[in-house]
């Protein structure tokens, strides 16, 4: 059974609602209305949080970056893991 926020590519995220997004020169930046804070999401980053809109596996969002970009799966996943790991800690995403 799967710790209550241990994330594996089985893990369905998606993003919690009350975020501004917008665009700044090819990466997006939010700004939290929950917790009045502001995120630089980079671009990769930016692509991720458009990725998980709706819900979606943490597989699902490895499998679309490794066909956009050439990259390793292994350090795909890592990365994508990584980087859902600080949003679920900032509260950005909701899982399940």
């Amino acid at each position: 059974m799967q710790k209550q926020n241990e994330l594996t590519t089985q893990t369905v995220i998606s993003q919690q609602p009350g975020h501004m997004v917008s665009d700044m020169n090819g990466e997006k930046v939010m700004l939290s209305i929950k917790n009045g804070k502001y995120y630089n999401l980079g671009a990769i980053g930016g692509e991720i949080w458009s990725l998980i809109e709706k819900p979606v596996t943490v597989e699902a969002v490895v499998t679309e970056l490794e066909s956009r970009y050439e990259v390793d799966r292994g350090k795909c996943e890592m990365e994508v893991l990584n980087f859902v790991d600080e949003l679920m800690k900032e509260n950005l995403i909701q899982h399940e």
